[in-house]
């Protein structure tokens, strides 16, 4: 038999969460002694493990209480769904950290995000993931970043949507064409020199990036015109299958 005291001890809870616990009958104790000291066995123990290893899933008190005493088919199915609620917020917040990255690594925090739905968050993430690349490329920005003032860094975001700017007026012209590609080699020379080394990995996934739907196809396309975002994928391809 172990004391509330040493219960505590043991596992973290406080003396005033065990009184808590057996005020509402979630966890009583084996036995109180004539001096009203609460006493807790082996059985007592596995409980209150049981209670905080259900805690830790996110589940109430009043939902603790009936999953202990639920049948084994029960606790099964609750502990599944918790399961699948996990690995949803899992997912949603990786693609928070893909979306934040590409965000911080192509400057697309100094674009206008106007029609940016939070809720189409997840849907943003597949860009965001090709956006940050490799790591080299993000600690090189950082590196090149660090130093820079938000004007700055607001300045180099409006001369990258300068570029599909300008782009928008080549749309009728052959993406494989010169002035398509002459496009394309001084985007990725701008990105080199201000962000990271583009290496044609990293430039053929922003490429798809630009034509890939959500905000920035959108904002692309509100530059330079309907379709830019698509052209410009097309001649980032062709410059860098004419390397």
């Amino acid at each position: 038999m172990k004391t509330v005291k040493e219960v505590s001890r043991a596992t973290g809870v406080s003396v005033r969460t065990l009184h808590h616990y057996d005020a509402i009958g979630l966890l009583r104790p084996s036995c109180v002694t004539a001096a009203g000291y609460r006493l807790y066995d082996d059985a007592a123990l596995e409980r209150l493990y049981r209670i905080l290893v259900f805690r830790e899933l996110g589940l109430s008190l009043k939902e603790i209480g009936e999953l202990l005493d639920a049948p084994d088919h029960a606790r099964n199915r609750v502990l599944e769904q918790q399961i699948g609620q996990m690995q949803a917020k899992i997912t949603h917040l990786k693609n928070r950290i893909s979306l934040a990255r590409g965000m911080l690594l192509i400057g697309v925090n100094d674009m206008n995000l106007e029609g940016f739905d939070p809720k189409k968050i997840d849907d943003y993430s597949a860009q965001a993931k090709a956006l940050y690349g490799k790591t080299d490329a993000y600690q090189e920005y950082s590196r090149k970043s660090q130093n820079r003032s938000p004007r700055q860094e607001a300045d180099l975001g409006s001369q990258i949507m300068d570029f599909f700017v300008r782009l928008g007026g080549m749309r009728q012209d052959d993406p494989a064409g010169e002035a398509a590609k002459n496009w394309a080699a001084e985007l990725r020379a701008f990105l080199t020199a201000n962000y990271y080394n583009c290496t044609p990995e990293i430039f053929r996934c922003l490429a798809e990036s630009y034509a890939g739907g959500g905000s920035m196809n959108e904002n692309i396309d509100k530059a330079g015109g309907p379709g830019t975002g698509a052209f410009a994928r097309d001649a980032i391809n062709a410059y860098l299958d004419s390397l």
